[in-house]
């Protein structure tokens, strides 16, 4: 192993990434290096790459970015006993403090003092990370690297389609970026009796209705309203999934929510949202916000559903050697893919 390695860096505070040789990280006595096979970007990797005002206030320069990957144990500190180098390992991309409240009673996804792989410290877009063996998710080596790449993206929408019971319910979701589409087929998978996802995107909207929705809805040539009609619901949705972060969107769920139905908020908006909550009140509406995976109950359930038959293959839609990261942050951009992945390592 090299003293040095290849990393896509945020080297400047202006828009883009460089490719660059950066020191391999020093492994502590509790940290694991991983050799890092294969990466996906994140909307979060696009905000870093277009510097807007989050990223500005948020992102240290220079750092090494990315934080979905999946790889290979390559050497382990001397506090850590459970695992072995050569083992197929991905990562909780939170890291946390470990002595809050929350952190003690065993509730680190809630965690005061997060902070991020690839925004606030070290990321994956490089030949190795090295991170706090409790963030390591020893994975069962029968999935498939690359959707064990996505297990990051994978558990926010496991967090969220499953914060309420869906078994026979109506539910709806509102974007169809990656996770919208993923929250489709967990939702299809777990029981739901009608999905309807919603988005502007003709590609994404076609992945999604792959996916397992029963109607795949741009909301430029038909309206929630009609839908419903046209499947015979007779009240609103039971449950919504909030993935898009477009203010119009959530206002259109509100107004399709059954009464006493339950919404799991995952979306960022990009600024202020007014909404009526009048109808939140009157209609008795649940909101929950969703940040993230819970450690690790999430991680146990993406990897059982994996077994039992998910299949999350449609969601990849191109692959590239991370030579190639300009023309990959390209076609993410455009939002004609789903997950594209870089390849670091075979």
């Amino acid at each position: 192993m090299g003293k040095t390695m290849q990393a896509l860096v945020k080297k400047y505070p202006k828009p883009g990434l460089w490719l660059d040789e950066v020191p391999v990280p020093e492994v502590g006595i509790n940290d694991v290096l991983i050799q890092v096979h294969k990466t996906a970007i994140c909307g979060t990797d696009l905000h870093i790459w277009d510097w807007n005002a989050w990223a500005q206030k948020t992102i240290p320069v220079p750092m090494v970015v990315g934080h979905e990957f999946v790889g290979r144990v390559a050497a382990i500190g001397s506090n850590v006993f459970d695992l072995n180098v050569g083992d197929v390992v991905s990562g909780e991309g939170h890291i946390v403090c470990g002595r809050c409240r929350n952190c003690l009673a065993g509730r680190r996804h809630l965690c005061k003092d997060t902070k991020g792989v690839g925004v606030n410290r070290s990321g994956a877009f490089a030949e190795f990370i090295c991170i706090p063996v409790t963030n390591v998710w020893h994975a069962d080596p029968t999935i498939p690297m690359e959707i064990l790449s996505i297990f990051d993206p994978f558990g926010n929408a496991t967090h969220s389609t499953l914060a309420f019971p869906i078994l026979g319910e109506d539910v709806l979701i509102t974007g169809a970026g990656p996770i919208g589409i993923m929250a489709t087929a967990i939702a299809r998978h777990a029981g739901a009796r009608y999905i309807v996802t919603t988005d502007l995107n003709p590609y994404r909207l076609d992945l999604a209705k792959r996916m397992g929705a029963t109607v795949a809805l741009n909301v430029k040539e038909s309206s929630l309203a009609q839908v419903r009609a046209e499947l015979g619901m007779k009240e609103g949705f039971d449950v919504g999934l909030e993935m898009s972060g477009n203010g119009a969107a959530f206002q259109e769920m509100l107004a399709n929510m059954c009464h006493g139905g339950k919404i799991a908020l995952l979306g960022i908006p990009s600024g202020e949202l007014a909404i009526d909550w009048n109808q939140v009140i009157f209609n008795m509406l649940t909101i929950r916000g969703i940040y993230g995976r819970e450690m690790y109950e999430t991680w146990y359930l993406m990897q059982s559903l994996m077994k039992i038959g998910l299949d999350l293959s449609p969601v990849i839609t191109h692959r590239m050697p991370y030579t190639a990261f300009e023309e990959a942050f390209k076609v993410m951009g455009s939002g004609n893919s789903g997950k594209v992945l870089l390849e670091w390592a075979e």
